[in-house]
């Protein structure tokens, strides 16, 4: 089994069916291809101050229980399932396992990717997708950056999971596409998560596009089309979708709708608020547009949505 209902990735059977549990904390079970070397990691007893580096940069990603990070300028943060982070090379971590037993072990993989693999890739897009900032352009993370997994980055971790896991004689040229691939989504990720901001840290404004969706953030009443955007951010129409869509992931118009729909929730926490008022108050001209946009985003109505609150 490769991913569960919830999206979350599990270890495959050929893997618990052939590894050796050799010790209760960190039993470590290495599978290697030509870029990269997938390490499980299952811990079966409380630990701390367990210590691991590896020489080349790496996606840890959790799959059963809780970790305790401790990372070098970083304060300790919780590690659970559906989280993962990139670590550069020689990064030394410090983990502890409060909570891991027989019965309920801790399981984390790590895969290390070699150095010249996500070179390659990334002057591949540079080539093909330059991001707006031409002063930078895509960089593959040298820091440590914790972000909790997408739909996309789930699946792939659980088809590499599988495919190292498997025995077959094209592997090295499968994991070779799916590399590809995932370094890609792992730089847009980070490209996202600097251009949309968080709560503590706010978009980066200085980035055309970062300024943008300030912008749409702050005025989601008002009729926001591509023309509007694209003159506010000096760009032809065309260039605009295209850096919008390969820096964030998504369209200008799906973002305005999960901006939308994000506020529209908040809205609907107050209960005297008609679905029409919400409608109007998120920019949305047609109710009907709004609650067909709202079950597409949440599976829920409206209705049933301020009912589950």
């Amino acid at each position: 089994m490769l991913l569960s209902n919830n999206n979350m990735v599990s270890l495959t059977d050929a893997h618990l069916n052939s590894r050796r549990l050799e010790n209760m904390v960190e039993n470590r079970t290495v599978y290697t291809l030509e870029n990269a070397e997938l390490n499980v990691y299952e811990t079966h007893r409380k630990a701390d101050g367990v210590a691991l580096r590896f020489g080349n940069p790496v996606l840890a990603s959790m799959i059963e229980g809780k970790k305790v990070m401790h990372l070098h300028g970083d304060n300790a943060f919780d590690f659970y399932p559906g989280e993962s982070i990139i670590l550069p090379a020689q990064e030394l971590m410090v983990i502890d396992f409060p909570e891991a037993t027989e019965q309920n072990p801790t399981q984390c993989l790590a895969l290390a990717i070699a150095p010249d693999k996500i070179s390659n890739v990334v002057d591949f897009l540079n080539e093909t997708h330059p991001k707006d900032d031409q002063t930078s352009g895509w960089q593959f993370t040298d820091y440590n950056f914790h972000f909790t997994n997408d739909i996309a980055v789930n699946q792939i971790i659980g088809r590499m999971i599988f495919l190292f896991t498997e025995n077959h004689p094209s592997k090295d040229l499968f994991a070779d596409f799916m590399l590809k691939e995932l370094v890609i989504r792992l730089m847009q990720t980070e490209a996202r998560h600097l251009l949309l901001g968080t709560a503590d840290e706010p978009p980066a404004t200085a980035h055309r596009l970062g300024f943008i969706i300030q912008y749409i953030r702050e005025h989601l009443q008002d009729n926001l089309t591509i023309e509007q955007l694209s003159r506010r951010a000096y760009m032809s129409q065309s260039h605009f979708f295209r850096c919008f869509r390969t820096e964030l992931g998504l369209s200008p118009v799906d973002f305005i709708n999960a901006e939308r729909i994000k506020y529209a929730k908040l809205l609907l926490k107050q209960p005297r608020t008609s679905i029409y008022e919400v409608s109007a108050a998120c920019g949305f001209n047609n109710v009907s547009y709004f609650l067909k946009q709202f079950k597409r985003y949440t599976q829920q109505t409206p209705s049933q949505y301020r009912s589950a609150q």
